[in-house]
């Protein structure tokens, strides 16, 4: 590594990237606007059918919520990253799935039932758990657990946030979809697009916004979010190839395990950690880089048939 290099790596835990109060604001109502189009694809009976794949449910929730942060850890030690840096990747691994997941899965001819379960009910869990996975592996690394003591971030504080942008998000969307199914079939579409586009122009806005910073600091994200993100990838492949699921199954769980609500996480990073600069970087780089892996990911899977099942490959 480089002089140069090296100080930049020193000075990241030092920078912090700029974000308004009004942008903060419109992020959030974005993150919720995501959950409350997950939550408007729901229904109780989700819920119900995951709980008639106990097998697969806990492959997914293993490979979430203890083995994703466990392996993030030790990947942050392995490449000696800054202690902000580390603290970025490790609540990345710990946000919730999104509903790209589903997306990409569709996309991939995977099993997309089992993809909504499986991101419905990580989205519930991650309320609780993700808070409780932060502070334990945050407050267990070496570098990352100095910010986390002078900023004084509580599991509670976060577990307050996360419950206002996804908890009640989720429920009102959940509702609605139980009362009205015909009008959340509609809003469904509609909804998780526009906040998805809007969360693509934030970022980019932010990006734009603090372009010096990024360009001046970005090489020292992306060689970590690349290998974080392949990993997370292999992960939630390899432990439903080891649980011999199907192969439907394996390629949602796949994106599953592998594909993170960065946005999510980027927000917590400004509400908590204003803006500290590795943590920023990896939340805005994870997000878009993790996008561009898994339509790579699955537009490969798209082009291969499903094994076990006669399915004609599309042109």
């Amino acid at each position: 590594m480089t002089d140069l290099a090296l100080l930049s790596a020193a000075d990241v835990d030092a920078i912090s990237i700029s974000f308004s109060e009004s942008s903060l604001t419109l992020l959030k109502i974005v993150i919720g606007a995501i959950l409350f189009g997950i939550a408007l694809d729901t229904r109780l009976e989700d819920f119900r059918a995951a709980a008639r794949k106990p097998l697969a449910m806990g492959v997914a929730i293993a490979g979430q919520f203890l083995l994703l942060p466990a392996i993030t850890f030790v990947l942050t030690l392995a490449l000696n990253v800054r202690g902000s840096v580390a603290l970025g990747m490790i609540l990345v691994a710990c946000c919730p799935p999104g509903n790209v997941s589903n997306i990409l899965t569709h996309r991939a001819r995977g099993d997309v039932a089992l993809s909504v379960a499986m991101t419905s009910v990580g989205n519930v869990l991650a309320i609780f758990l993700m808070p409780l996975n932060f502070a334990f592996w945050g407050g267990l690394h070496p570098t990352g657990q100095d910010f986390l003591a002078d900023i004084e971030v509580s599991p509670w504080d976060m577990l307050s946030e996360v419950l206002l942008v996804i908890g009640l998000p989720f429920v009102l969307g959940i509702t609605i979809a139980r009362l009205w199914p015909r009008v959340a079939a509609r809003a469904h579409g509609i909804v998780s697009k526009v906040a998805f586009v809007a969360l693509g122009a934030i970022i980019l806005v932010g990006i734009s916004s603090n372009w010096d910073v990024f360009v001046d600091y970005i090489g020292v994200v992306v060689i970590a979010v690349f290998l974080h993100d392949a990993l997370a990838m292999a992960l939630g492949y390899g432990v439903a190839r080891g649980a011999r699921l199907s192969d439907r199954s394996t390629r949602a769980m796949t994106f599953e395990v592998g594909i993170r609500n960065a946005g999510l996480g980027l927000l917590l990073v400004f509400e908590f950690f204003d803006g500290l600069g590795g943590m920023a970087l990896v939340a805005a780089w994870w997000g878009i880089w993790d996008i561009i892996a898994g339509l790579v990911v699955a537009s490969l899977w798209a082009r291969r048939p499903v094994r076990g099942e006669k399915v004609e490959v599309p042109s």
